[in-house]
């Protein structure tokens, strides 16, 4: 009964970010926050569920592709897919189980086969040979705040040149609430634990709210780190963050991690040269949560958080300017929220959905794995409320087709990639699924 109570409310409220309604309030962790584990079971696509509905619309011309030695995967790969799986051939199947909100999952490209799979309260535990390790690969929770259910320990990248170098880079609020983008080191004596004493503090952003902090961490083709962090939080942007480049609240930043101290500026970020703050990259962002760039082609897809009606799907191919305007507050998705914008360059939503499908978007990854070709190419997206999961899918005309592919019960935190590029879903309330035939 407190469960049915619980749902309801979720629903009734309008979606703040991936973990928690929008509301004025201080935000109230939902139950998947609790860490008893649920019971073994595999996730289908629904059988009384219509058939996807695909709908088509119009994009810019074809990406430009990748030099070779960027591309992460093997070209000798079948083509894209041309149309959208039938999913009812394919399923969830729970891989991991017992974990404590986890928020993320990701890999080191060490040839390892290692999965990290990043907990919010601030551990981060090694998946290893089918196995889950008993000792964390990394354990920050001494510094890691969780006032709020959207805060913690929020995003995990491993440097491309990991296996040199050791590092990686994480996203946390610490015990005031702020956030902190640091580097962490990996332990010369023990390749599964890293170092919590290595701590390099790169950025330190005050939080002004408990809520909207994004928290994505991911190193693009380009060699840069991409940062996404949300508008500062409460509800409506009061602070007018996403549209002022003073400050680096709701947008994406791209910084150097390979030059300058503590980081440089790539040279072709907008305001490298003045009139903003150098580190931003893009702007007019809610609460992006989670980013990916297809590791074939480079294209970057962004999952925006909606205010209280509508979620949205961004996208820019690969090549892009830098300097994209996704239009919050503006605009929620395609729609008019607060002011009216001079000016015609606002980046419109790839897709966009109401919430009477879902409250709070979870952005996705594009299937390059070997195992699914008639995945190939398709971007695999979610809700965290209504366990929904879509696939996005690019024709060679540049229209797109969009499908609803499973109901699943999850509470979806995040989608994650092996080193083989096969898709993982992440549930909040403690499993790990892995797509299969």
């Amino acid at each position: 009964m407190m469960r049915n109570v619980w749902v309801l409310l979720v629903f009734m409220l309008s979606a703040c970010s991936v973990m928690t309604p929008a509301t004025d309030a201080p935000a109230v962790p939902p139950a998947s926050a609790q860490a008893t584990p649920i019971p073994l079971e595999v996730v289908q696509p629904s059988a009384t569920a219509e058939p996807p509905v695909q709908e088509s619309m119009t994009q810019a011309a074809p990406p430009t592709a990748l030099p070779a030695e960027t591309q992460a995967v093997s070209t000798a790969q079948a083509g894209p897919a041309t149309v959208l799986p039938e999913a009812a051939d394919y399923l969830w199947e729970r891989v991991v189980g017992g974990l404590v909100n986890p928020i993320g999952l990701e890999h080191a490209q060490d040839g390892s086969g290692r999965l990290f799979i990043i907990e919010q309260d601030g551990r981060i535990l090694i998946w290893k040979d089918g196995i889950l390790l008993d000792a964390p690969f990394l354990d920050i929770r001494d510094r890691v705040g969780n006032r709020g259910s959207e805060q913690g320990l929020l995003g995990l990248a491993f440097h491309p040149r990991y296996t040199e170098n050791g590092y990686l880079y994480v996203n946390y609020t610490d015990t005031k609430g702020d956030t902190h983008i640091a580097r962490f080191t990996v332990s010369e004596v023990n390749p599964d634990q890293a170092d919590p004493t290595t701590e390099k503090t790169l950025l330190v952003v005050s939080q002004p709210f408990g809520n909207h902090n994004g928290g994505v961490v991911v190193f693009g083709p380009d060699g840069y780190l991409y940062l996404g962090l949300g508008d500062g939080g409460s509800g409506g942007d009061p602070q007018g963050n996403a549209q002022s480049t003073q400050t680096l609240l709701g947008k994406i930043l791209r910084i150097d991690v390979d030059s300058g101290d503590p980081y440089g500026i790539p040279p072709d970020n907008p305001f490298a040269g003045g009139g903003g703050l150098p580190e931003i990259w893009a702007y007019g962002l809610r609460n992006p949560w989670r980013i990916s760039f297809d590791r074939l082609i480079g294209d970057l897809y962004i999952g925006d958080v909606g205010q209280n009606q509508w979620e949205e799907i961004d996208f820019l191919s690969s090549g892009a300017q830098p300097g994209a305007n996704f239009g919050w507050d503006y605009r929620e998705g395609f729609h008019p929220f607060e002011g009216a914008y001079q000016g015609n360059d606002l980046i419109d939503p790839l897709i966009e959905y109401d919430h009477s499908q879902g409250c709070s978007v979870t952005g996705g990854v594009v299937y390059r794995g070997i195992n699914l070709q008639a995945w190939q190419g398709v971007y695999i997206y979610g809700d965290y409320c209504s366990g929904n999961v879509w696939g996005l899918l690019r024709n060679s005309d540049g229209s797109w087709q969009n499908g609803l592919l499973f109901q699943t019960n999850s509470r979806i935190s995040s989608f994650g990639v092996d080193e083989a590029g096969e898709v993982y879903l992440v549930d909040h309330r403690g499993d790990i699924y892995h797509l299969t035939q």
